[in-house]
C-alpha cells in the first residue's frame, strides 16, 4: 500500500497472536517517531490523514506507526475476550515497537489509546518522549461511557455505504456539528468494512461484552497516580467541546497537576475529535517539533 502513503506491518504478540500496524514515512529518520493508538473499537485507519501530514507535510517529517489492537482492523481476534484490556494492549504496543527497533517515541492516544499511554508510563516510562491525549484523561465520565455502550449495543446493520453514513450521523451528529459530508464519509470508511452482509464495524463483536460488567452507577476508577507519573513528559491534551467522556473539571485538574501541559478545546466536536480537521494537524506537529528542539538544545 506504499502508493497510499503507508506499508502494512505484521508482528507477533507475546502470546503468538498476529497483530498489525501501518507504517508511514518508513525511511524518515529526522525526528521522533510517532505511535498512534486508537479508541476502544477503532483502528489504524483513524489516523490516516494525520499520519500523512506528520510523515509528509510537517516541517520535520516523521515515521508514524498506527496500531490495530488485537481484535481490531487487520489484527487477529483473540479467542479469550479477557485479553481485551489496556494492560495486554499496552504490552502489544511495546512488542510492536520492539519488533520495529524503536526504543522511544512520541505517542498520540485517542480515548482508550490515552489510557494505554498511562499504562505505558508505568510499564516503561523511558519509551515516552511526548504525549498527545485526544479527549481522554485520568477520569472517565460515566455518562460518556454509557453513551458508548448504548450505541455499541444498538449498532445498526446498514446494507449500503449511504445507510452507514446516515446511521453514524444519527448517533453522533448532535455532538459533531463541525463535520462535513466528506468527514462523515471518511469516518465510515475508517471504522467499517464492506462485506456481503453490508457495512459492518471493523472489530471483534466480543469487544462489546467487555463493557457489559461495568457498573455505571458508581464512580469509575481513576488514573491520577499514573497521570502524575507523566509530569516530566511534554503533554498536549485535546478536548472536544461537546465531549461527554472528558469533563472540563478533569482537564483543569490535569493542567494543575502538570504545569507544563498544553491544552486545546475543539469547538463543534465531541468524543473524540477528528485530529485531521482544521488546525489540529499543524498544532500537533508544532507541539512535537517545539519540544524536540528543546531537548536537542540542552
Amino acid at each position: 500500500m506504499a502508493s497510499e502513503g503507508f506499508s502494512d506491518f505484521f508482528y507477533p504478540a507475546t502470546d503468538g497472536l498476529k497483530l498489525h500496524a501501518r507504517i508511514y514515512g518508513e525511511t524518515n529518520a529526522g525526528g521522533w517517531p510517532v505511535a498512534c493508538l486508537p479508541g476502544l473499537t477503532r483502528n489504524a485507519r483513524d489516523f490516516h490523514e494525520l499520519a500523512l501530514h506528520l510523515s509528509r507535510k510537517a516541517e520535520i517529517p516523521r515515521k508514524v506507526i498506527a496500531f490495530d489492537y488485537r481484535g481490531r482492523g487487520q489484527s487477529d481476534h483473540d479467542p479469550d475476550i479477557g485479553h481485551y484490556n489496556i494492560g495486554v494492549e499496552a504490552g502489544d504496543v511495546l512488542a510492536g515497537l520492539a519488533a520495529l527497533g524503536i526504543e522511544q517515541a512520541a505517542f498520540i492516544g485517542t480515548s482508550r489509546g490515552g489510557l494505554i499511554i498511562h499504562v505505558l508510563g508505568a510499564l516503561k516510562p523511558t519509551v515516552l518522549k511526548a504525549i498527545v491525549l485526544n479527549d481522554i484523561g485520568p477520569v472517565i465520565e460515566a455518562e460518556g461511557l454509557a453513551h458508548i455502550r448504548s450505541y455499541l449495543d444498538r449498532a445498526p446493520k446498514p446494507r449500503t455505504f449511504a445507510e452507514a453514513v446516515a446511521a453514524q450521523r444519527r448517533v453522533h451528529g448532535a455532538d459533531f456539528p463541525a463535520l462535513s459530508d466528506v468527514d462523515w464519509a471518511r469516518m465510515v470508511r475508517a471504522i467499517c468494512r464492506e462485506t456481503d452482509a453490508g457495512w459492518v464495524p471493523d472489530f471483534d463483536p466480543a469487544l462489546v461484552d467487555t463493557l457489559a460488567g461495568v457498573d455505571l452507577s458508581k464512580p469509575l476508577p481513576d488514573l491520577w497516580p499514573q497521570f502524575d507519573a507523566l509530569a516530566a513528559v511534554p503533554l498536549l491534551a485535546i478536548r472536544g467541546a461537546n465531549s461527554r467522556l472528558l469533563s472540563v473539571a478533569t482537564l483543569e485538574e490535569m493542567n494543575r497537576r502538570h504545569p507544563g501541559m498544553e491544552s486545546a478545546t475543539v469547538e463543534g466536536q465531541g468524543h473524540a475529535p477528528f485530529l485531521e480537521i482544521g488546525d489540529l494537524p499543524d498544532w500537533i506537529a508544532a507541539f512535537l517539533g517545539r519540544f524536540e528542539n528543546q531537548v536537542k538544545q540542552k
